[in-house]
């Protein structure tokens, strides 16, 4: 597809124009046009003709970027460095070319070239060279992601005002994958016996687009599954293997090379009875309509059909989304939602101020609903300004007897889950997402008597829901997943999931995770959330993850994984106090594989990413091997510099990453870092981490022994929880594994009989 419709654009330009409209004000034209791999470099000729009006002096045009490239910033100083921008007019009129530090949404990396010194004629034209190499620079550095069309946006002050009005072209060029570097595997949640479900496989590039391959002579392998095919697909990115089932049990399926070599293998699918199955979804995300890229009908077909997600929606900022768009939002909603095959939700998102509650995501369970903006900020359409919802309270107001759910969440904007709460609406809250991890948002709900469960998603603006690297830019974390355990794929099941907080997030693994409690006494399970229902408690002797039960019987929480890599640890906590932590190993299996992990953030709103720089020095001790962990931009260097030292650059987000380091003999770890140093020795770390406090939002170094063999990837372990009368429990497990991912389930909720209807 090409650039999107400018009816459904959510951009903003001038109320008035010098003429009749954007015929007036020239045009122009883009060469090269030819598709162009991610991250190469490039040289493109934009040609302006200048029309009816001219252009008059210290009046010029604009060329912006979406803020989403992350090719890095267009600069005019260093003619032999990357991104390198000149220009001139065919008049010889001087030009003064300038670097907008911040443009308008979604066009925020703008280059503004100026008229001084003269003036231009219609007819005449401006000629910029975008990634000019003649000084020596490589060219323009194309951005991370690949997308069928990467706009340069004209606008033109013909009358020297200060307004740039947008012209008619729309000049785009298709940027495709880079060449093959990983195969993935992927396979449904969890599934009960002779119930058919699909996996799908897929090839990505170094940096998670989907690419081509030669697919010949790949097949798959299972001892335990029926139905794989003998052939599979060939010459597409991504293929679905329909028709499959399996017996009761944990199982996976190898996808095997020519010479039979096993090149992926998929999460662990598991089948056992019960009433629910597992559906993973990515509901959190936007297109190119608002300020992310590509169509509304590109982001869900890559949702559906290469990261084969179960559920999704579409969450552009209501600000910016026309009334023509949220028509087509819920066009397209209604169009692929197909029970059994693929679920998905028309909402947007609520993008208040902080100071006003802070983001919020709205799901309808049907199409059709009105959209409650959190203001008209790019909207120049009026007509529905009184529907708007300035204030987080004042948007649960507006939305009493519809049939929605909202989850809280942390973008650009963080949400302040203290502003307003409506326990009828408010269901969840997002712990990950591309724009990192925050445990933070659920601690400070409990902590304020909000029984919410957990989700995951992307946030992502890159096209890619559930699959989604965060690139090179801003993001600093790879995009989550929700799995919900209901009955069906269908809205009403995923629905009635999402209100009883029947599921649980990750930071993009397909992690299985089980948490139930059961009660040695009397026990009740409220079906609604009592701080609004009256609905009679019902009698039960176990519950799962997201229930909300009165009790002060000895209860047992029971929580069971099985994960595609080895499980470092399990957390089990209550609100923001950790309980337990169970790792399946013991002090005495350490041994030589030492980690170290950089994290945190700097603080909650926009500027929270932390930038680290330092090296790992060993003494006594050499490096026999080296593993990087959560290093999603491979151009952040991760390098050993001889055999004791290492040498890294990196961005957390309230996400960590690190390094795993095998050594040949415990020694002493110096470490030093632009926030933090500090030296460890080595022999005396046991099961406890050793931390380096650096400040800022939970920001440290962290280092952490294991055991130099395989880690279990299947973990079951109990816990008694003893009453404590009169005190709410929340309680919640949170899981990782030597992958680098995270899980974290919905709390379970513990009433005692004379509990309050807040902690």
């Amino acid at each position: 597809m090409g650039p999107i419709k400018r009816a459904e654009m959510g951009e903003v330009w001038p109320g008035v124009e010098p003429g009749h409209g954007p015929g007036d004000l020239g045009s122009a034209t883009l060469a090269p046009t030819d598709p162009v791999a991610v991250r190469s470099y490039q040289t493109f000729c934009l040609t302006y003709t200048v029309g009816l009006f001219g252009l008059d002096d210290t009046g010029g045009i604009m060329v912006g970027l979406r803020w989403v490239s992350d090719g890095g910033a267009l600069q005019i100083e260093d003619s032999a460095a990357m991104n390198y921008v000149t220009a001139r007019s065919s008049t010889g009129v001087p030009l003064e070319l300038f670097v907008e530090p911040y443009g308008f949404r979604p066009w925020t990396l703008p280059i503004r070239i100026t008229v001084k010194g003269g003036y231009l004629c219609a007819g005449d034209t401006i000629q910029i060279t975008f990634g000019d190499t003649t000084g020596g620079g490589p060219g323009m550095r194309m951005q991370t992601i690949a997308e069928p069309a990467l706009e340069f946006r004209v606008s033109v002050d013909a009358c020297a005002t200060g307004n740039f009005s947008v012209i008619d072209q729309r000049l785009s060029v298709p940027v495709v994958a880079g060449p093959p570097a990983v195969w993935r595997v992927v396979g449904p949640g969890l599934r009960r016996p002779g119930e058919r479900f699909a996996i799908g496989i897929r090839v990505e590039d170094a940096w998670g687009n989907p690419a081509l391959a030669d697919w010949n002579g790949l097949s798959l392998a299972s001892e335990t599954i029926q139905g794989l095919p003998d052939v599979l697909p060939a010459g597409t990115p991504a293929a679905r293997i329909d028709g499959l089932t399996a017996p009761k049990g944990v199982h996976h399926v190898h996808l095997l090379d020519g010479a039979g070599q096993v090149i992926a293998t998929s999460n662990s699918i598991v089948v056992r009875a019960g009433d629910d199955a597992g559906y993973w979804g990515d509901l959190h995300g936007q297109s190119g309509e608002t300020v992310g890229i590509g169509t509304i009908d590109e982001y869900m077909t890559f949702a559906r059909d290469i990261a084969f997600l179960d559920v999704s929606g579409h969450q552009g900022n209501d600000f910016q989304i026309k009334n023509a768009f949220w028509d087509r939002i819920n066009q397209v909603t209604a169009d692929l939602d197909v029970p059994g095959r693929f679920t998905v939700f028309p909402g947007y998102e609520w993008s208040g101020n902080t100071p006003v509650g802070g983001d919020h995501n709205v799901f309808f369970r049907h199409e059709g609903c009105a959209i409650r903006r959190s203001s008209h900020a790019m909207l120049e359409d009026r007509g529905d300004l009184d529907s708007d919802t300035f204030t987080l309270d004042a948007l649960f107001d507006g939305l009493q007897g519809e049939d929605c759910v909202l989850w809280s969440h942390v973008g650009g904007r963080p949400a302040d889950v203290g502003y307003a709460h409506d326990p009828r609406l408010k269901t969840a809250v997002e712990v990950h997402s591309n724009w990192g991890t925050f445990e933070w948002i659920l601690t400070d709900s409990l902590a304020l008597g909000h029984r919410v469960g957990v989700v995951a998603n992307s946030d992502g603006h890159k096209g890619r829901p559930g699959a989604g690297p965060p690139g090179a830019t801003e993001f600093g974390a790879y995009g989550g997943l929700t799995c919900f355990l209901a009955p069906e794929l269908s809205r009403d099941a995923i629905f009635r999931a999402m209100r009883r907080r029947h599921h649980y997030g990750t930071s993009g693994s397909r992690i299985h995770l089980d948490v139930t409690a059961r009660f040695d006494g009397a026990a009740a399970l409220h079906p609604e959330d009592p701080a609004w229902s009256a609905h009679p408690p019902e009698p039960v002797t176990h519950t799962r993850m997201g229930d909300i039960v009165r009790t002060e019987a000895l209860s047992h929480i029971e929580i069971a994984v099985e994960a595609p890599a080895g499980i470092e640890r399990v957390d089990l906590l209550d609100g923001a106090e950790t309980l337990t932590t169970w790792r399946p190993f013991s002090a005495e299996d350490l041994g030589g594989r030492l980690r170290v992990y950089w994290q945190g953030a700097e603080y909650r709103g926009r500027g929270r990413n932390t930038f680290w720089q330092g090296t790992l020095a060993l003494q006594g001790a050499q490096i026999t091997g080296m593993e990087p962990i959560n290093q999603w931009n491979p151009e952040r260097p991760l390098t050993q510099e001889g055999p004791d030292r290492v040498a890294f650059e990196a961005v957390t987000s309230g996400n960590f990453a690190g390094v795993e380091l095998m050594l040949d003999r415990p020694g002493t770890l110096i470490v030093e870092t632009n926030l933090v140093t500090g030296t460890v020795d080595i022999a005396q770390l046991g099961l406890e981490d050793h931390r380096l406090d650096a400040g800022g939002l939970d920001r440290a170094i962290v280092i952490r022994r294991l055991p130099d063999g395989q880690i279990p990837q299947s973990w079951r372990v109990s816990a008694p929880i003893a009453p404590e009368p009169g005190r709410e429990r929340a309680l919640w497990v949170r899981i990782t594994t030597t992958d680098g991912h995270q899980a974290w389930s919905s709390p379970i909720y513990l009433l005692a009989e004379q509990t309050q209807p807040t902690r």
